[in-house]
């Protein structure tokens, strides 16, 4: 197995690709800034420079990959633009080229209440609308996918235990990035994750669970 990680630099696309890693999958990294990829990643990862916002050449390094991680995301700033053109043009053209190259399998790390359009986080240029426009055109794309949507991210350690629930079932709560990671890579081992969303959180109080246990709750 081959995985195509875009957003490799990023907070939860660096917590993929090291269990990827970790499982000894060959990983390819889309990545604007080399320096910062060879001090943030793996020394094992393929980098790939290009910007999901223009599809050319980068689409063709997924040829050989059988499975594509987005793990992208548009960051704060005055650009009105931006959530547009990475959350949602940015994951178009990655699920176009994954249609191109017969992708076996698309994870895609989206967010907790993208449905809630009124929700505070859309006061950020509409981000999570245009994240759900994302989820779907990926799940009229015809590629087996699976839509990760976690809550806010958090990097401190803690002994939190997962919560896996249904699309628009959790509406609140936080998880740990590295979570975030193991989720995305570990649902490529259950086919009951596949043409679905997880919503993802954890809290103090949950015990912790095996994978077939946890992904069961949205079988």
């Amino acid at each position: 197995m081959k995985a195509f990680v875009a957003g490799a630099t990023g907070r939860t696309g660096r917590q993929i690709v090291e269990v990827l890693t970790a499982k000894g999958i060959a990983v390819k990294g889309l990545v604007r800034d080399r320096a910062k990829a060879e001090a943030a990643l793996p020394s094992s990862v393929e980098l790939i420079l290009g910007d999901v916002c223009q599809p050319n050449p980068w689409q063709n390094a997924l040829s050989d990959c059988d499975v594509v991680f987005c793990a992208t995301g548009a960051t704060p700033s005055f650009d009105f633009t931006e959530p547009y053109r990475v959350d949602y043009e940015g994951t178009k053209n990655l699920v176009n080229a994954a249609q191109l190259h017969h992708i076996e399998r698309f994870i895609f790390v989206s967010s907790l209440c993208v449905s809630e359009f009124f929700h505070p986080l859309n006061l950020f240029w509409l981000v999570l609308y245009w994240k759900k426009q994302a989820e779907k055109y990926l799940q009229e794309s015809g590629l087996n996918y699976t839509i990760v949507r976690p809550g806010g991210l958090v990097d401190s350690e803690n002994n939190d235990g997962i919560v896996i629930a249904g699309a628009d079932t959790l509406f609140e709560g936080r998880i740990r990035r590295r979570q975030v990671g193991e989720i995305a890579v570990e649902a490529l081992f259950h086919e009951v994750t596949g043409s679905k969303i997880l919503e993802v959180v954890a809290r103090p109080e949950v015990a912790s669970q095996d994978w077939q246990d946890l992904f069961a709750t949205v079988a």
